[in-house]
């Protein structure tokens, strides 16, 4: 696993944009995997900032997201306003689990077969939870999991209830499951503030722990942290 360390979230959002940027120019033909939340949006802002610079057609980006609230459309709407519609993802190309499926179990088998019929992830950018999820895998989950439906814990409602201030909160959510997202080719994640430092701290010296999803990462061939200095506190003090 490789570290990047960056100051602050600033120079992390540059620095995942030119990463992105890199494997989109680079490519014929490229399937992104996209989070949400408060740490990739300057990710995202700089992202179209170099798009509208490069003058670059995505006409060969396709993307799939990690997750989607039950009953909801917020990450729908936030990656329409911070993402697709900015950087110019052409709408057919992007791909977002529906959490108003009558059927929720098939709506999550119709989701696996959206990404095996991409042909996978090329690269999948992750965040990381306080208690150390990824996606919305959150503690206990199995490692093998594949697309799936989760009860959202106390501790992942709090941290994302500003998001919700004109309607309920969802408390599931349908998410990509760990297996699947450890069949991306690459996998980016990054973390940013002192709040992750304990997840962080566990995803480089802790050991495999289903209660610690993020840990799990290590048997990934192909990861980048990028991780300002906050993130890193707990990790640089034992060094």
């Amino acid at each position: 696993m490789k570290l990047i360390k960056v100051s602050g979230e600033e120079e992390l959002s540059r620095m995942a944009a030119e990463y992105v940027f890199s494997k989109i120019k680079n490519a014929d033909r490229v399937v992104l995997g996209l989070a949400t939340g408060r740490t990739p949006l300057g990710m995202y802002r700089h992202l179209s900032k170099y798009s509208k610079e490069y003058k670059l057609s995505l006409s060969h980006v396709h993307t799939v997201n990690l997750d989607e609230y039950v009953g909801s459309k917020a990450y729908h709407a936030y990656m329409h306003q911070n993402v697709f519609d900015p950087i110019g993802i052409p709408n057919h190309q992007t791909h977002i689990p529906d959490g108003y499926a009558v059927d929720l179990e098939k709506e999550c088998m119709r989701y696996e077969a959206v990404i095996q019929q991409l042909g996978g992830i090329d690269l999948q950018v992750l965040g990381i939870g306080e208690n150390g999820h990824i996606g919305f895998n959150e503690p206990g989950t199995d490692f093998s999991s594949r697309t799936h439906v989760v009860e959202l814990t106390e501790s992942t409602l709090s941290a994302n209830a500003k998001y919700f201030t004109r309607e309920k909160q969802p408390r599931k959510a349908i998410t990509m499951g760990i297996g699947t997202i450890l069949e991306s080719k690459e996998i980016l994640l990054l973390a940013a503030g002192l709040k992750k430092a304990h997840a962080v701290r566990e995803l480089f010296k802790g050991s495999l722990n289903e209660n610690i999803p993020a840990t799990v990462l290590n048997h990934h061939p192909n990861v980048t942290v990028i991780a300002d200095r906050g993130a890193r506190s707990l990790l640089e003090e034992e060094s």
